[in-house]
């Protein structure tokens, strides 16, 4: 069979790309099991009465999921993204499995170390590899559908979790559905081909970096978490972006279930956040493209703050409270999320892009430990309502910070 030429390009990788976003919609169904049910599980099945313990397992998955994006970036200098995406899904084969039966808290807690991995290996390499086929001319549509992909998968498990949960109970059935996920995403990673010629070839049209630039591990981490203006100011709003998403994670099923709210109802509000999330970076990512990074990222956090602000002040409806802030929470990430990503690819040079994503993606997933850490002592001394309003206070710092660092229109490099 004839070779075809490497070419960079959305419609001209269509098939390998459209494999690796359905690849990235499992990715994104695992994650998903836990949105509904697993807060609840920690108080009702395991009887547990911190705030703090029973986000535990949210501060468990966001370290390791941190660390495993730092790490994946340094990775890529020694493995082909082919071969850890696949690393990634051997990972992740136990998670269902703990989450299902798991006798004690700390398999709950444990099983969320091993997702961390999973999501960090799987995910990171799904976007990198699209940004690898597409080039520079469209990274904010790329990584919008990505995310999109994800996310939406993440609201349809959440939805699909919490009728499961109300039909057959907490466990075991919600979580089962979790082997489905890992097998197709397994197998469907079988069938990508790895992107190591697409880099070449964009590195081949491109600069080198001067020789004043450095792109070690350590070089590259530093000017991505505070010496470079615009990518420090990137990587504080994804930070706290992800604090939000680990914050309501935690709260929101504990908030809306405290004021009456069943769980079919609390499934509806935690799937219709990653849903609005997921399908919004769609128009948000070409957004991005056509008039800057800087004006969805700025206004995604103040929306978001918004959104935080109205789940407090309509609470005494908690439904609509809770359907009026995932709509602002979900339209605010998905402003903010491909924006973002196709940022810190703007600013970083194709030799040390992987490191300077996985360095970007760490500090955004600590957002969900520091986010349940938050949650969780706040919680405990003042309660879960002055929990969300000291978030969206946040939000908006955050949102200002990014006006003040970011650069207006940055160019594709």
């Amino acid at each position: 069979m004839k070779h075809r030429p490497t070419v960079l390009g959305l419609r001209e990788n269509r098939a390998q790309f459209t494999l690796l976003v359905i690849v990235t919609m499992t990715v994104g169904a695992l994650v998903g099991l836990e949105r509904t049910t697993v807060p609840l599980l920690g108080t009702e099945v395991f009887g547990l009465t911190s705030n703090l313990a029973v986000f535990s397992f949210i501060v468990a998955f966001g370290l390791t999921k941190a660390l495993t994006n730092l790490a994946a970036g340094a990775l890529t200098a020694r493995f082909r993204r082919r071969q850890l995406l696949l690393a990634g899904w051997l990972v992740g084969i136990p998670v269902p499995f703990a989450l299902a039966w798991g006798p004690s808290w700390w398999w709950i807690v444990g099983a969320n170390v091993l997702l961390g991995v999973n999501q960090g290996l799987t995910w990171s390499m799904t976007v990198n590899m699209k940004i690898d086929l597409v080039g520079p001319a469209r990274r904010g549509l790329a990584t919008g559908l990505n995310e999109a992909a994800g996310y939406v998968s993440v609201g349809v498990t959440a939805l699909l979790t919490g009728y499961l949960a109300t039909a057959y109970g907490l466990r075991p059935a919600p979580e089962l559905i979790g082997v489905v996920f890992v097998a197709a995403g397994l197998a469907l990673s079988l069938l990508a081909r790895d992107t190591a010629g697409h880099v070449a070839l964009e590195l081949a049209r491109h600069p080198a970096p001067a020789e004043t630039e450095r792109h070690s591990f350590g070089a590259v981490f530093a000017r991505t978490s505070w010496r470079d203006r615009s990518l420090r100011g990137a990587s504080q709003a994804g930070l706290v972006n992800n604090l939000n998403d680990g914050l309501t994670w935690g709260v929101f099923p504990l908030l809306f279930a405290d004021h009456g709210l069943g769980i079919a109802a609390v499934g509806l509000i935690k799937g219709l956040y990653p849903l609005l999330w997921g399908i919004g970076q769609i128009p948000a990512g070409h957004l991005a493209d056509r008039y800057g990074r800087k004006p969805l990222i700025v206004g995604g956090m103040l929306v978001q703050a918004v959104g935080l602000l109205l789940a407090l002040a309509l609470l005494d409806r908690p439904l609509l409270a809770g359907i009026a802030s995932a709509v602002a929470l979900g339209l605010g990430t998905a402003m903010v999320y491909p924006a973002l990503i196709a940022a810190v690819s703007d600013h970083a040079h194709p030799a040390w892009r992987a490191n300077a994503l996985g360095t970007y993606r760490f500090w955004r997933d600590i957002g969900y430990a520091a986010g349940a850490l938050l949650a969780g002592l706040l919680a405990d001394a003042l309660g879960l309502n002055a929990t969300v309003l000291a978030a969206a206070v946040l939000t908006a710092a955050s949102g200002l910070l990014a006006a003040r660092w970011l650069d207006g229109r940055p160019t594709a490099r």
